[in-house]
């Protein structure tokens, strides 16, 4: 009789907060954690743009600044997964300025940078990757007793490349936001399990 009125006890302790109570928690928490994930989306997008756009000014301390601080928000925020950003206006700035600069030498030839550029702007529409090898190919080709071809080495594009990792959890409002959602949910199940074998045990103790 007595374990009977523990148990009967502990039934009526867990039926102090009803599961669909729970539930409605559930969902407030559930609508936060999905705000807040969204707006650590959003500041990485915008921290994305803001390098790209100082790529695409040609600015090496703004771009530099501007990855410091998309690194920072993505490592420190969950939910800000960047894929790979490239720095297309940087690697061709740099690649651009080793060109001149193999170019601009005395050679037998003439000005052989001015005949790349003849040779090769008519065969892309854009500046791109492409037409870069093309000039340093024809530069290569009619360098003078070799000595160009040693000297004329674009940079390697993956250096141009940057991904940073995003945690799976974040102490910011989005990392409490998931972690109440999941205590809540540990409740729900904990809940509805000891009611189911309290019950159990009680109905096997009347028999």
């Amino acid at each position: 009789m007595a374990e009977n009125q523990g148990v009967k006890r502990s039934i009526r302790h867990l039926q102090y907060v009803r599961t669909w109570q729970l539930l409605i928690l559930l969902v407030l928490f559930g609508f936060l954690a999905a705000t807040f994930l969204r707006l650590n989306s959003v500041g990485m997008i915008q921290r994305r743009e803001a390098v790209l756009a100082a790529d695409a000014h040609g600015d090496v301390d703004q771009i530099k600044s501007r990855l410091f601080d998309l690194q920072r928000f993505v490592t420190s925020h969950m939910n800000t997964n960047m894929g790979t950003i490239y720095l297309e206006h940087l690697y061709n700035q740099d690649s651009q300025q080793i060109i001149n600069d193999a170019g601009g030498g005395s050679n037998p030839n003439g000005n052989i940078y001015k005949k790349a550029q003849d040779v090769c702007a008519p065969r892309y529409t854009s500046y791109s990757q492409a037409y870069l090898q093309c000039t340093v190919d024809y530069l290569e080709q009619y360098g003078s007793s070799g000595e160009l071809k040693s000297t004329v080495k674009l940079p390697k594009p993956d250096a141009y490349s940057h991904s940073f990792a995003s945690p799976l959890w974040s102490a910011d409002f989005a990392g409490w936001s998931v972690l109440i959602c999941v205590l809540i949910i540990i409740m729900i199940f904990v809940r509805l399990i000891g009611l189911l074998i309290l019950k159990l045990i009680l109905e096997l103790s009347n028999r």
